[in-house]
This record gives C-alpha cells, sequence and structure tokens, in this order.
C-alpha cells in the first residue's frame, strides 16, 4: 500500500481564514471567499492557477461548491464536494493531496465552509427505530466517558476543566477564533453543568466559518517562482473508521488510538517527535483520551500532563494551540482544514501571540459523529 511518502512530495503552499463567528446573516460564498482570496494572496496566485477544488461542508446542501466558487470565474477546473460529519474538512484537505502526489494535479485548493443548520443526519433515515432520544447523543457518550476514565484513572472534574483553560486562553490569542475571552478554573466550573461532570465551558460553541488551504508540487513551485521556504511538506494523510470493540468499551477511543499509530508510522516518525498537535475537542474529555489514544503519553497520565503544562504552548508538545473546537469553534465543514492552517502558520513561525518555539513536526487528527478518523503528518523541512 502507497504512503504519501510513496508519491511526489506534496506542500502547502497558502492558508486563508474567515473568523469562525456564531450564526449570522453573512452568506456561506462571503465567508467561503473571503478565507479562499486569503489563500491565494499568501500563496501569490491567481485563481486561474487552481487546477482543482475539494470543498468540505456538511450542512450547506448539494453543489454547494460550484456555487460559490463561480464567483471567482469560470475555468473549467475540477470541483469535487466532500461530506464527512466532523471530518468533512479533513477529508476534502486529504483529496487534495492525493490528487497532487499522484500527479493529476499541480494546484489544488481545499476549502471549508459551513453555516450552522439543520445537518439532517443519515442515522435519522435508516428505517429502524431509536432505543431513546438520547441512544446516539455525543454528549451522553462523552459524559460517559468521562466518568469511565474517572474510575480508571482518578480523573476529576477539575482536571477536564483545565482542558478548557488551556482553550480558551490559546483561543484569546487567536484573531480567527469564535471565542476570545480567556477563562479561569473557577469559572469553567461554575458554568452551566450539562451532562454528568461537564459544564458549558467544556463543550465546543455550533457556528460558522471558513478555511482553505492550496497545496502544490515541487515542480508548480519552482515554475511559479514560489516561496519554497514557507511551503510545508505533507508527511502523511490517513483515513479509517470505527471497528467492533469489546462491548462497554468505547470503539472511538480504540479508532483514533489505530489512526494515530498508523499516520505516524506512514510519516516515518513516532509521538515524541510531534511539536503540535490539532485535535478534536468538541468535549474537554476528548482532549485528554485523544491524546493519550496519539502517544503523548500513557494512558491515565493525560491529566498530570495538563497539570505540569506539557501540552501549553511553550511546553513539550502544544496540543490545540488555536484554541481546539472548544476555543476556536467547530463550524464542522472548515473545522479540519482549520486546524491545517493553524498547524502551517505554526511551522513557519508566523503564530504572532501564540507561536511554539522551534515547532517543526505537527499532527492534524479529526474524527466524524464517532465513526470515522482523518489524521495528516505535516513538517517544516
Amino acid at each position: 500500500m502507497s504512503t504519501m511518502r510513496d508519491l511526489r512530495p506534496v506542500r502547502v503552499i497558502g492558508i486563508g481564514m474567515h473568523r469562525y463567528q456564531f450564526a449570522s446573516d453573512t452568506p456561506y460564498v462571503t465567508l467561503g471567499l473571503t478565507a479562499l482570496r486569503a489563500a491565494l494572496a499568501d500563496a501569490g496566485l491567481g485563481w486561474p492557477q487552481i487546477q482543482a477544488a475539494m470543498i468540505g461542508t456538511a450542512g450547506l446542501g448539494m453543489a454547494a461548491g460550484r456555487v460559490m466558487l463561480r464567483h471567482m470565474g469560470g475555468t473549467g477546473l475540477e470541483v469535487m464536494q466532500v461530506e464527512n460529519a466532523s471530518a468533512s474538512g479533513s477529508s476534502a484537505f486529504r483529496m487534495a493531496c492525493l490528487l497532487v502526489g499522484s500527479g493529476q494535479r499541480d494546484i489544488v485548493l481545499a476549502l471549508g465552509v459551513d453555516k450552522h443548520g439543520s445537518s439532517h443526519r443519515a442515522v435519522d433515515k435508516d428505517g429502524l427505530p431509536r432505543l431513546s432520544t438520547t441512544d446516539h447523543s455525543p454528549l451522553v457518550e462523552f459524559a460517559l466517558l468521562a466518568r469511565l476514565w474517572r474510575d480508571r484513572h482518578g480523573l476529576t472534574p477539575q482536571d477536564m476543566a483545565r482542558v478548557a483553560v488551556k482553550n480558551h486562553g490559546n483561543a484569546a490569542r487567536n484573531p480567527f477564533a469564535q471565542f476570545r475571552k480567556p477563562r479561569t478554573l473557577e469559572q469553567v466550573l461554575a458554568s452551566a453543568p450539562v451532562a454528568g461532570d461537564l459544564t458549558a465551558l467544556q463543550c465546543c460553541p455550533r457556528g460558522e466559518g471558513a478555511a482553505a488551504v492550496i497545496v502544490a508540487s515541487d515542480a508548480a513551485i519552482a515554475r511559479l517562482g514560489l516561496d519554497q521556504r514557507r511551503a510545508i511538506r505533507v508527511l502523511a494523510s490517513t483515513a479509517s473508521s470505527e471497528a467492533d470493540v469489546a462491548p462497554g468499551d468505547f470503539g472511538m477511543v480504540e479508532m483514533v488510538r489505530q489512526s494515530g499509530l498508523e499516520t505516524l508510522r506512514q510519516a516515518g516518525i513516532d509521538a515524541a517527535a510531534l511539536d503540535i498537535v490539532e485535535l478534536h475537542d468538541a468535549f474537554s474529555i476528548e482532549e485528554i483520551v485523544y491524546a493519550e489514544a496519539l502517544g503523548l503519553c500513557p494512558p491515565g497520565e493525560g491529566a498530570a500532563r495538563l497539570r505540569d503544562g506539557a501540552w501549553e504552548i511553550g511546553g513539550r508538545c502544544a496540543v490545540n494551540p488555536s484554541g481546539g473546537l472548544i476555543g476556536m469553534g467547530h463550524p464542522i465543514g472548515p473545522t479540519g482544514i482549520g486546524q491545517v492552517a493553524e498547524i502551517v502558520r505554526q511551522l513557519r513561525g508566523e503564530a504572532e501571540g501564540r507561536q511554539q518555539p522551534g515547532a517543526r513536526t505537527a499532527m492534524a487528527h479529526m474524527i466524524g459523529l464517532g465513526a470515522v478518523a482523518v489524521g495528516h503528518v505535516l513538517q517544516r523541512e
């Protein structure tokens, strides 16, 4: 089986964002094109030089990408719309990388855009009766996961709240984040209870926004005279889904572990080489459990790493320096591409006010509805 390292090199040459925000009257076209134009300017490219566009979205409906991109002018480029729940943007980025790595295209756009909407799920149309009104509620599932970690590893409500304190603090330094206010441990614990030990400030907001990333081949970079020093290599890209696990276990945790191991294997590194990790933290417990699953520390030691500052900006490995889903926001379609944009900014040394010192290697990891996982490793060469 081929990996990204077996294909020709793929590099990120441009990034752009529209700030994540609460629902507004702003059309999704405005959100998406703001991010796109910023990415083109960052790369030093014109729109006609983009050969294909992979559009990640979960709630906009049919042909959203083409409706949006026609405002840039018709160039005959390939357009594909990708939906994979919360991993929609991550999957669109993966498709863009594979197009360039395989040699089918030289310059490809991955763009995520969404507005908060009805987001009708296919599971509601499968013809099977639901066991209860909460049988597939992520909130309840993660509250139960928190209880399991409490029983197995002695995790406390304060341990989980520290995730939110860190990520709200990081988001306060990120101009593209939905939440821009730092929070104290006392504020997080005192916010409205939601489920189990989870409080409101430990849960991600829904909203809208856009993120864009442009990837290119070395041949295109040389041909166009682009700045090679700001081009960030994509070492690995993987995708997988949940497998069967023993009754009582959480399949999504094992999925994250296996996905992380495979992504690192394909990149040819281990977790100790990671300077930055952007991961799915829709609820605070996820950062602790998934960071452990990805190998940043042994199982049960995540709370200790939070307490000793290992996952802070400036620590051993900055986890969610963007603010993560809790602080930066989770507009669904853009989320995974926003992770990549943050990592590229960090690896270039351009994350003003929240820079991880000496960052060279990073992972972006996303899950979608607890059933799919997409991982990427990027490196400054």
